[in-house]
């Protein structure tokens, strides 16, 4: 099959204590990890870097709001935002108090960008 469609409530979908969604393990792909995390009003992430995968990460706000604390620097988001951190930063997540969900994508960083420079 050329494609993989999912549903949000999926049960392929391998979730931890119904906050992290593995995405990326559900739709099969393997050139960069996708998940989705789902935060509580008020719920205080885990602080981590991404220094034993290597991963660059971009994080797609789609509802709520919250910050993250990249290197001790806190930066507010809201739906529509989105956030890079590279592998060696520090990273925080921490929901407002109407909760967050947003997409975590990641991936080694690469020398060359091999997208297209035009649609």
């Amino acid at each position: 099959m050329a494609y993989t469609h999912l549903r949000k409530d999926d049960p392929s979908i391998e979730s931890f204590r119904g906050a992290f969604l593995k995405i990326r393990k559900a739709l099969g792909t393997s050139a960069f990890g996708l998940n989705e995390i789902r935060m509580p009003p008020g719920f205080v992430g885990h602080e981590h870097d991404e220094l034993g995968t290597g991963h660059e990460e971009v994080y797609a706000i789609l509802e709520g709001s919250g910050t993250f604390t990249i290197d001790g620097e806190e930066i507010a988001v809201s739906p529509g935002e989105y956030l890079r951190v590279d592998p060696t930063a520090s990273r925080l997540a921490v929901a407002g108090p109407d909760g967050m969900r947003f997409l975590a994508i990641g991936a080694k960083p690469r020398s060359d960008y091999d997208g297209r420079d035009t649609l």
